[in-house]
């Protein structure tokens, strides 16, 4: 019928794996892969994915949770305390000390946030689930300044945040720590963060953790990784198809912002 469309909008959804390993291998010239080489694929696909965790923040995987505090401690129901003021995020639950799931690594209401890589942002957020919400934001220091805190005990409403990462997971650190006011029922610490791609697994019909825009960067990425194994005279050419196609999904990703640009003003004799 003429001017009909197909009204679907699931292609990402159902461009599994095993589509995107068949397509980048095509790219190069091979077809119908045999077992190990569809474990190779795999293994360069996550291996892709990591190289894009060093791309910059993929705003897909950014989040927002909320930590409930208690006075003078850091017991809540978003992370494993690890000290006064100090929040973990696991890479996942395997990676809890003790091989078992403690109540305290469960967000709001009941799901589990794993795989998180940074923590982007923090405020302490009065009011929570009331009409008259107020954030109040936390500023970002580093070790060295967190460090050089003379009383790291001390209690108020907190000011500031400190993130560390490991291998295996991520830790906030706030000060000074919440007392008795900061710590009420209706108030939280609100984060938004970061996650990591999620794995290509041996489940090679599952889709990949990304959206649409950046399925062309996938296949021509993979396809570049894989020629440097089974097509290394091809591997310049599929690079720079790479590269291009990635720059491009990059700058579409993310929500744009209205820019202003103000003059600045240079008094010489003041």
């Amino acid at each position: 019928m003429a001017n009909q469309t197909s009204l679907s909008y699931t292609f990402d959804k159902n461009f599994a794996i095993d589509d995107i390993i068949m397509e980048s291998y095509e790219r190069i010239g091979l077809v119908g892969s045999a077992g190990n080489q569809l474990r190779s694929a795999r293994r360069s696909l996550n291996l892709l994915f990591s190289e894009w965790g060093n791309r910059g923040i993929h705003f897909w995987e950014v989040g927002g949770t909320n930590i409930t505090l208690t006075e003078g401690s850091a017991t809540n129901a978003n992370a494993t305390a690890e000290g006064s003021g100090t929040y973990t995020f696991y890479r996942s639950a395997g990676d809890i000390p003790g091989g078992s799931e403690p109540p305290q690594a469960t967000t709001v209401p009941t799901a589990n946030i794993y795989g998180i890589t940074d923590i982007l942002n923090c405020s302490f957020r009065q009011n929570y689930n009331e009409t008259a919400q107020a954030d109040i934001g936390l500023t970002k220091v580093a070790r060295d300044t967190y460090s050089d805190l003379a009383n790291k005990l001390a209690k108020s409403t907190p000011t500031s945040f400190w993130v560390e990462r490991f291998v295996d997971r991520v830790t906030i650190t706030i000060y000074p720590l919440p007392n008795s006011t900061a710590a009420a029922a209706t108030s939280k610490l609100h984060v938004y963060y970061v996650r990591r791609i999620q794995d290509a697994d041996s489940a090679y019909e599952d889709a990949s953790d990304a959206p649409y825009r950046f399925l062309p960067p996938m296949v021509s990425g993979l396809s570049f990784y894989l020629s440097q194994k089974f097509a290394p005279q091809r591997t310049q050419e599929l690079k720079l198809l790479y590269e291009d196609e990635l720059a491009r999904a990059l700058a579409e990703d993310g929500s744009a912002a209205s820019t202003y640009i103000t003059p600045k003003n240079y008094y010489p004799n003041i």
